[in-house]
C-alpha cells in the first residue's frame, strides 16, 4: 500500500514537470519572449496560459512596471576643472522585449547598457558645466539635455527612459574639508578686520565724545562764571540801592547775616556778657531810625530809639 502512494507522488511529480516543459504562464506585470535554440520565435504580451516545445524553447520574462536604475556614485571632471562626486537615478520601462533581446540580451545586460548612457551623457553636460551652475537654476537645464539624451540613445534598445535625475552632486570629502577649512579661515580673517575697524571706530567716536565734552564743560565753566560775576554784580548794586535808600535796614540785615555765619559755626556753648554790643540787635531789637522810614539796629552800647511821632 505504502509503495502505491509512493509511485503514485512519483507519478504525480513527474506529471507535474512535464506539464512544465511545455506549459508556461504570463502574469499582468510580465511580458514573456519564447526563445527556440536562440532564435526569438514568439513574444506575448497578455497574461494567460502558453505553451512551447519542451527542451528546445526558452521562457525570457519582462517586467512591464518601471525599472529603477541607480548606479554608484562616480567622480565627474566639471568645465572649471572641479571634481564632484555625481549620483544618478534612472527610471525606464520595456516596451519592445524583442528588440531589448535583440540588442542586449537579459535584464542585467540591459541595465549594465543603459547606465552606461547615462554615464555618458552625465559627463558630457556636466564638463561643459560650471560648479555654480549646479547650484543654480542652471541646474534643471543641465537635467533636461541628460535626460533628453538619454532617451534618445535608449529608444534603440526597445525601452522607454521615462526619467533621469542627479540624485547627488557633492563634493569629495578631501575637498569638501579644504573648502570648508578656506571657507572658515576667511570668515576669520574677515572678522579680524571687522573687529579692527568696529575698534578703531570706537576710538574716534571716544576721542570725539571727550573733546566734545571738553569744549562743553569750557563753555558751560566760562558762562557759570559770567553769569555768578554778573549774579555778584546784580547783588552788589542791589545791596548799594538798598544801603542808600535805608543805611539803617542795610546794617540791620548785615547784622543778621553775621549771626547767622557765627552762630552756625560756634560750638554748642558761647559765653557773652549780657551788654557785649554782639547782642545788642537780639537783646534790644530793630528799631526805626533815620528819615527814610527805615529800621535800623542801634550803634552798641546806646539805647534804641522810638521813632518820631508825626
Amino acid at each position: 500500500m505504502k509503495r502505491a502512494g509512493f509511485i503514485a507522488l512519483a507519478a504525480g511529480i513527474l506529471l507535474v514537470a512535464f506539464a512544465s516543459s511545455f506549459a508556461f504562464t504570463v502574469q499582468q506585470t510580465q511580458r514573456a519572449l519564447v526563445v527556440r535554440l536562440g532564435m526569438p520565435i514568439a513574444v506575448h504580451d497578455q497574461p494567460g496560459l502558453y505553451f512551447k516545445a519542451p527542451l528546445i524553447d526558452t521562457v525570457i520574462t519582462f517586467e512591464r512596471r518601471l525599472i529603477s536604475l541607480e548606479p554608484p556614485a562616480e567622480q565627474i571632471i566639471l568645465g572649471d576643472q572641479k571634481r564632484i562626486e555625481a549620483s544618478t537615478y534612472t527610471r525606464f520601462r520595456i516596451n519592445d522585449p524583442l528588440a531589448f533581446y535583440q540588442a542586449v540580451g537579459g535584464i542585467e545586460q540591459g541595465q549594465s547598457r543603459i547606465a552606461q548612457i547615462v554615464n555618458s551623457a552625465v559627463r558630457r553636460e556636466l564638463g561643459q558645466a560650471k560648479l555654480v551652475d549646479l547650484l543654480s537654476t542652471e541646474r534643471d537645464r543641465i537635467i533636461d539635455k541628460i535626460r533628453n539624451e538619454v532617451i534618445e540613445r535608449s529608444r534603440s534598445l526597445g525601452v522607454d527612459v521615462v526619467d533621469v535625475r542627479l540624485l547627488r552632486a557633492d563634493l569629495p570629502a578631501e575637498t569638501s574639508q579644504a573648502i570648508y577649512d578656506r571657507m572658515k579661515s576667511e570668515r576669520q580673517r574677515e572678522a579680524k578686520e571687522l573687529r579692527a575697524q568696529g575698534f578703531e571706530w570706537a576710538q574716534e567716536i571716544q576721542a570725539r565724545a571727550d573733546r566734545q565734552r571738553t569744549v562743553i564743560l569750557a563753555e558751560a565753566q566760562q558762562k557759570s562764571k559770567i553769569t555768578r560775576g554778573e549774579a555778584d554784580a546784580k547783588a552788589s548794586q542791589i545791596l548799594g540801592e538798598a544801603y542808600d535808600r535805608s543805611p539803617a535796614f542795610y546794617t540791620f540785615l548785615r547784622t543778621q547775616q553775621t549771626y547767622k555765619q557765627t552762630l552756625a559755626g560756634a560750638s554748642p556753648m558761647l559765653l557773652l556778657s549780657p551788654d557785649a554790643d554782639f547782642l545788642g540787635a537780639l537783646t534790644r531789637g530793630p528799631t526805626l531810625a533815620d528819615g527814610a522810614g527805615g529800621a535800623t539796629a542801634p550803634a552798641p552800647g546806646q539805647p534804641a530809639k522810638n521813632p518820631a511821632k508825626p
